[in-house]
């Protein structure tokens, strides 16, 4: 699964590296710390040289408000296109979630024990992500999940599932395109392996209330504090 990752980068990394025009150049607000709940960073296909904060716990079109269900902060790749929260928007709402690394955490004994996972050359994360929009009366809300699927080689000394990754200009293209189902579920793909490295990181991370480039910092074994 995916329960947290970081986004420190700029808009002219993110045109760079994903090869677009972006309408908006504004600094981004480095966040050491996305959580549930919180907004992330992302382009929407109705949308694609647009940056768009949306709330990450994708709340369907069809609930009753936006706090009583559960957070859908990720969505399953097997069976996402028959799943009554994901099945529009899978087919209509779909979106690249942008990240410079996500966390997992080993369970280390009692503790559980936070990693820093990102890749080797420094590139974005582009994770595939489906939305949609909740409305009731003068209420709106737009939110969005990341989709999971099983871990790669590396990923799995760490857990059994992983964000899907399109790294490729083609994915991202494909995905926020008018594309059919079977090719929309045809780049829903487990990453190559050695796609991605890891590295401890504090346990200061484990608490939303924290978010600076201390929770980057690699945890060694001289370095190591309880928090």
């Amino acid at each position: 699964m995916c329960g947290r990752y970081s986004l420190v980068t700029t808009t002219q990394q993110i045109a760079q590296q994903l090869d677009i025009v972006l309408d908006d150049e504004q600094p981004i607000p480095p966040n050491y710390n996305v959580a549930p709940t919180h907004p992330g960073l992302v382009i929407l296909n109705e949308a694609p040289e647009q940056l768009q904060y949306l709330r990450w716990g994708l709340v369907p079109y069809w609930s009753k408000d936006t706090e009583s269900g559960p957070k859908l902060i990720n969505a399953r790749r097997e069976g996402i296109e028959s799943k009554p929260s994901f099945r529009i928007p899978i087919r209509q709402r779909r979106c690249l979630v942008i990240a410079d690394s996500f966390y997992e955490w080993r369970a280390e004994g009692k503790a559980k024990i936070p990693y820093r996972i990102l890749r080797p050359n420094g590139e974005l994360l582009i994770m595939a992500g489906i939305w949609d929009v909740w409305r009731n009366e003068d209420q709106y809300m737009r939110t969005f999940s990341i989709i999971t699927t099983d871990a790669n080689a590396e990923i799995a000394a760490l857990h059994n599932r992983m964000p899907v990754l399109l790294q490729q200009k083609e994915q991202q293209t494909d995905w926020l395109a008018d594309s059919s189902l079977e090719q929309v579920l045809d780049l829903l793909q487990t990453p190559a392996d050695g796609t991605l490295r890891y590295y401890r990181v504090s346990q200061a991370l484990n608490s939303v209330r924290n978010n600076g480039p201390q929770l980057h910092e690699e945890e060694t074994d001289a370095s190591l504090k309880l928090f």
